[in-house]
This record gives C-alpha cells, sequence and structure tokens, in this order.
C-alpha cells in the first residue's frame, strides 16, 4: 500500500508558515534598501548603526531586559526547584491544588495574567517599573522551571539517597552531593528556558512596566510604528533570535545530557 504523501505536506507548510517570516528578517537585516519590498545588495550597515549614539536607548532597553531575565531566570531557578522538590517528595491531599496551581501561570493567556498583574500591583499600592516587571516574570517563569526539574525527578533513584543515609550522610550532605549534582542539568535546563521566555516576553510586561523601564521587546514594538529605521530593528531582532536560538539548544543539550534524562 503505497503511503500518502499529504502529512508530509502539511508539515512541510506549517514549517514554512512558521519560518518564513523569521527568513525574510533576517535577510532584510543585509538589505542595503531601507525598506524591505526590494533587494538592492548585501551591506552590514544596518549592524553597524546599532554602535550610533543615536540607538543608546536601545541598548539601553537591551540591557535592561537582559538584566531582568538574569534576574528573573536565577529566582525561577531557586523557586522551581523547591517546588519541584516539594510536589515530588511530598505527598498531600490537596497535590492537585498543587498541580492547578504550578500549571496555572502556563495555560492562561498571556493577555488575562497581564491585566491580573496589573491589578495586584495597583491594588497593594507598587509602583510600576523594574521591579514589578522582576515580579511578574518570575511568576510565570518559575512554573516552567519546575515543570523541567519534575521531569527529572520522575527518573531519580531513591536507592542512592538511602545509600547515603546508610553511610552517615547527613541531610546537607546528601542535598550538596547528591541531589543537586543529579538534577543540576534540568535546573540549568529550566533556568535557561526561562530566561529565553523572559526576554521574548511582550504582553505581560507591558501591562506591568512603567517609566523608564522600557525593554527590549516594547521598544521594538515603539520602533517599528515610529522609526525611519526599519533595518535596525532587523538587525537587533536578528542578533537576540541568534541568542534565543543558543539558549534554546543548549538547554535541550543539558536535558538530555544525563541517562534520567525525561526524554528518554
Amino acid at each position: 500500500m503505497k503511503s500518502s504523501r499529504l502529512p508530509a505536506l502539511v508539515f512541510g507548510l506549517v514549517l514554512v508558515f512558521l519560518y518564513l517570516p523569521i527568513f525574510f528578517l533576517v535577510a532584510n537585516s543585509f538589505n542595503a534598501a531601507l525598506y524591505s519590498s526590494t533587494w538592492e545588495g548585501f551591506t552590514l550597515k544596518w549592524y553597524l548603526a546599532l554602535i550610533n549614539p543615536m540607538n543608546r536607548d536601545l541598548w539601553d532597553a537591551a540591557l535592561r531586559t537582559l538584566t531582568i531575565a538574569l534576574s528573573s531566570s536565577a529566582l525561577s531557578m531557586v523557586l522551581g526547584t523547591l517546588s519541584a522538590c516539594a510536589l515530588h517528595w511530598y505527598r498531600t491531599k490537596l497535590q492537585q491544588v498543587h498541580y492547578g496551581v504550578l500549571y496555572l501561570p502556563i495555560i492562561i493567556p498571556d493577555l488575562l495574567m497581564g491585566i491580573s498583574l496589573l491589578l495586584f500591583f495597583v491594588g497593594i499600592g507598587a509602583t510600576l517599573g523594574t521591579g514589578t516587571i522582576l515580579i511578574a516574570h518570575v511568576t510565570f517563569c518559575a512554573s516552567f522551571v519546575t515543570v523541567v526539574v519534575l521531569g527529572r525527578l520522575q527518573g531519580f533513584d531513591e536507592n542512592v539517597i538511602d545509600a547515603a543515609r546508610d553511610l552517615g550522610a547527613t541531610r546537607w550532605v546528601i542535598v550538596r552531593r547528591i541531589i543537586l549534582p543529579l538534577l543540576a542539568p534540568g535546573i540549568i535546563a529550566g533556568g535557561l528556558l526561562a530566561f529565553t521566555l523572559s526576554v521574548d516576553d511582550y504582553v505581560i510586561t507591558f501591562f506591568v512596566t512603567g517609566p523608564g523601564s522600557t525593554t527590549l521587546p516594547l521598544k521594538i514594538y515603539s520602533m517599528v510604528k515610529h522609526s525611519k529605521e526599519l533595518p535596525v530593528i532587523n538587525a537587533i531582532s536578528t542578533l537576540f533570535l541568534v541568542l534565543t536560538f543558543l539558549i534554546v539548544w543548549l538547554s535541550q543539550k543539558l536535558n538530555q545530557s544525563h541517562p534520567n534524562s525525561t526524554s528518554r
């Protein structure tokens, strides 16, 4: 019986739909034309334009974005790991409620989450700015770290801990010498995933940002509407696209680096 080519065709169309716009963005970052409707030759002037003092606010937004992403991913790694360990090792009658709270930031639409966080910050009288952005990013990034670390814990060999206890190891020694090294690939992979989500976030950040705390996604959106040098946006977007792909690739490598990885 001859196999159908329809699934392969549909798969190919989906890939084209997803990645063709990204291809045009990268290609136009090397286009000498001011507008991307025509190709006027290869150039690097849009990348060189990024170091122009006139684009200082763009780099300020990029630095702020990286600072928030690093901080939120570090906090998410700590909170997510503790949350995963609590869910895995402490069985209670409220376990289903715990899992519901865990998955809620993942499945809830960004629009609703952004509005709810804005109402919360306004309700407690918090000043919108970098601090509220950081709290908002930790709120949804911690859940992703928890899910990744939980996947690592599902293949965790409990006999290793029992053997360490039989040999007289204290609780701190077990955590430092056994649990953390075995969970490290999952923790780092979750942290890299949280970093990527934080760097790329626009919707939630839009609701909880304040004066002087513009991040790169917000800055790029503003430039799309008002800037006369659109290829500069293509150049900075391409740089962050490469950074994001490298982080995702490294995250996948780390998550598959242990024989107990969930992908095996």
